[in-house]
């Protein structure tokens, strides 16, 4: 099956959604990395199916819009030549939050593949709040021929629940490392003449990532006597919050606010010693690879996803969940031994740049969408 375009959709954030996030940088990456597998991903929907509060009401109104852009799409498609209509149908990130209600109908009506990357099943949200979500998002998996499973804890579920004829193609998180160097600049006797660089690029906004701060400066309280400064760069809702947090540390800890520019956030990961945050609830976590790539180790908290991104004792250190006291430990054991947070620096940038490359993302897509016929 070749010609016509991949119809493109992301219904947790579309691409070019005008708030940065890690979601909207990944559907970004995924367009990137199918126009260098050879395809046409063109942006199918804009419609934004996510519910945070867990009101039906709200999942309702959802599902009725995304059902009648589903019609609205078929009537469009059904006007072009057949050459002309898309010949896959691909959803980036459906989960019961933020599920499909449109792919899985377009894809039926034109008799095309329906495609999912980073679908993730919850069958304890069946009953509860989120329950049309939930219905929308297992319809979605259950229709889908081909799903890309991006983290470890995405795929028991997606094997329990697995469909006749569904393939479940392992493609964990990737990064554009065109550009990157990939060397920490950060070297032992520039070490020793200044304090420890340490570097948080989180956005400030309530809950989760606010929930992360307040565990980094509590983890940051326990350095007692160690030498150390933190960046964070970052901005949102939340930030006199996170003010209000660091600023007991005064001086040493430096808010850049919002920085878009890659060049500026290469150089601020480069320049780091260690990139610290706790990650509650962190999905996986775009920032870990970014730091990495430049040479940065990572401290995280091993929660969601982080371990699909990030090593644990080779390209940083993972620490129980929620767990200050662990976290500042680990900040202090790296910052003392310059040797293994060199080689974890060094290990750190061969990872990404030789394993969660786009190209290499290209390529695994190229070859599970050719398994199911649809060819660059």
């Amino acid at each position: 099956m070749s010609g016509g375009p991949l119809a493109f959709y992301a219904p947790l954030k579309a691409p070019d959604d005008a708030t940065p996030s890690g979601d909207r940088r990944m559907a970004r990456l995924f367009l990137a990395a199918l126009e260098r597998a050879g395809y046409r991903p063109e942006i199918a929907s804009r419609i934004r199916t996510f519910d945070g509060s867990g009101d039906k009401t709200i999942q309702a109104r959802l599902r009725a819009e995304g059902e009648r852009e589903a019609e609205r799409l078929v009537a469009a498609y059904g006007a072009l030549a057949p050459a002309q209509r898309p010949r896959a149908w691909f959803t980036y990130h459906v989960y019961y939050k933020a599920p499909d209600w449109t792919g899985p109908r377009v894809a039926a009506a034109l008799g095309i593949p329906y495609v999912v990357a980073e679908g993730s099943r919850a069958p304890k949200r069946a009953g509860g709040p989120w329950a049309v979500g939930h219905e929308g998002a297992e319809r979605a998996l259950d229709a889908a021929r081909l799903v890309f499973v991006m983290t470890h804890n995405d795929r028991p579920a997606l094997e329990a629940a697995r469909q006749p004829g569904q393939d479940l193609v392992d493609l964990p998180p990737f990064l554009d490392v065109s550009g990157r160097k990939g060397g920490n600049a950060a070297g032992p006797a520039d070490k020793a003449a200044r304090p420890a660089r340490l570097l948080t690029v989180a956005m400030m906004r309530p809950g989760d990532k606010l929930a992360s701060y307040r565990l980094l400066a509590e983890a940051l309280g326990r350095l007692a006597g160690l030498p150390w400064q933190l960046t964070i760069v970052g901005d949102g809702p939340a930030r006199t919050e996170v003010e209000a947090l660091f600023a007991p540390f005064g001086e040493r800890v430096r808010l850049a606010g919002r920085v878009d520019d890659r060049n500026i956030l290469s150089h601020f990961y480069a320049e780091a010693d260690l990139f610290v945050w706790p990650a509650v609830n962190e999905a996986y976590g775009m920032v870990f690879l970014e730091a990495q790539a430049e040479g940065c180790p990572v401290v995280a908290g091993d929660e969601g996803g982080v371990a699909s991104v990030v090593r644990h004792g080779e390209t940083g250190v993972l620490t129980p969940a929620r767990d200050a006291a662990a976290f500042a430990t680990a900040i202090v054991g790296l910052l003392g031994d310059d040797v293994r947070r060199r080689h974890m620096a060094a290990a750190a940038s061969r990872f990404v740049h030789g394993e969660r490359s786009l190209e290499r993302a290209a390529t695994v897509l190229a070859d599970a969408l050719s398994a199911i016929g649809v060819r660059p």
